[in-house]
């Protein structure tokens, strides 16, 4: 059943004594008066609205019938409903020749009131309902999947459709990056704005300032909208429509089933990590463009990690390593090409030439060896600058 509450009776009151002449009171289920334009009135148990209540009908109380009342005024008063429920009354003050014309225009006014309220709530608790879902989904593990499956079904969703993940990070100005508050409250408010655009998407706030958007599609259909690239690209032309502050996008990569969603969206966390360290400048981040990167980022522990990280540790013993790596680092996201590197770091090709021997020289690495170069790669991936 629907709670009419003080704050909804009160907008109630207001909204309908702008436009009548006469005092309106709001009682809850029980007749006790939740707001009134009479303030002395509040808290009062209201005579009028428990008879509109027992008889669900609308009751009026002449001047006579008043003081047979304890406590009664004349008036009418009319028994409110909400999905067919009765939740409460709503009575004006006055001669009911005066008033009752006045009181299915105040009644119908309460009602709408109560009838938004309450398709806000279930609005408020689906959405509710949809996140856990999707925070469900993300971090689940196989033990999880039949209960997951049918989660999915009571949504109207098909556990088989193909499943990707986007994760969409804020990026505050410094001076209010340690407001962890502030920034929960401007991710989801910009949650409650893409919904509004989207009705139908699945979002889950992950932290302070970050959000995950799950979408899926039939795999069998084929088309441009059916791409993830395409995907990608509207779901960012969304964001910078609606997102006031600084952010990166990133986009995991699409898999089909419940299970493929927990991935895509390591994938996607994985991209957005390395992408803003390889490029800082750009907003949007995509697995299929850093595949490689990504995939070898699993490789984090054990002995083989260590000896995978080697290579770039040796560099840690010269006096010039911060120079050498962002040399190097340069190097490979230039792909190796030596004048847009220099270029890039605004040095002279003979200047990059000697730091890349010497480079070669602390790793034990011939850079003019395929095998070495991946090695040195795949090192610098393992080892964050």
């Amino acid at each position: 059943m629907h709670i009419l509450d003080t704050r909804l009776a009160q907008e109630i009151v207001t909204r309908t004594m702008r436009i009548i002449p006469f005092n309106v009171n709001v009682m809850d289920a029980g007749g006790v008066i939740l707001a009134s334009g009479n303030p002395e009135r509040v808290g009062e148990l209201h005579a009028g609205a428990l008879l509109a209540l027992a008889k669900k009908l609308t009751v009026e109380i002449d001047a006579a019938a008043a003081r047979k009342l304890h406590g009664a005024q004349p008036g009418t008063n009319l028994p409110l409903s909400v999905g067919g429920q009765l939740c409460g009354a709503v009575g004006l003050s006055g001669a009911p020749d005066d008033v009752r014309q006045f009181g299915e225009l105040v009644r119908l006014t309460a009602e709408m009131i109560l009838e938004q309220a309450a398709l806000a709530n279930e609005l408020q608790d689906n959405s509710r309902y949809r996140e856990a879902f999707v925070l469900n989904l993300i971090r689940h593990d196989g033990a999880q999947r039949p209960e997951l499956e049918g989660w999915a079904r009571r949504l109207g969703l098909d556990p088989e459709r193909m499943q990707l993940v986007f994760l969409l990070e804020l990026q505050p100005h410094a001076e209010a990056a340690a407001d962890a508050g502030g920034a929960l409250h401007d991710i989801q408010r910009l949650q409650m704005r893409l919904l509004a655009r989207r009705e139908d998407a699945l979002t889950a706030t992950v932290g302070p300032s970050e959000m995950v958007l799950l979408d899926s599609w039939d795999p069998a259909r084929k088309g441009f909208e059916t791409t993830p690239q395409r995907r990608l690209d509207l779901l960012a032309q969304l964001v910078r429509e609606e997102c006031e502050l600084p952010f990166t996008l990133a986009m995991g990569i699409a898999l089909p089933g419940l299970d493929g969603a927990a991935v895509s969206y390591q994938s996607a966390r994985s991209a957005s990590r390395l992408g803003r360290l390889r490029m800082p400048q750009q907003q949007v981040f995509s697995y299929y463009d850093l595949a490689l990167p990504v995939l070898l980022s699993g490789l984090d522990s054990g002995w083989q990690a260590h000896q995978l990280r080697m290579p770039i540790a040796r560099l840690a013993g010269d006096k010039s390593r911060a120079m050498l790596r962002a040399t190097l680092d340069t190097w490979l996201a230039q792909d190796e090409n030596s004048a847009a590197t220099a270029a890039s770091l605004g040095i002279h090709r003979n200047t990059l030439d000697y730091r890349l021997r010497r480079i070669g020289e602390l790793t034990g690495l011939d850079l003019g060896r395929s095998e070495d170069k991946l090695l040195l790669y795949v090192s610098a991936l393992l080892s964050p600058a």
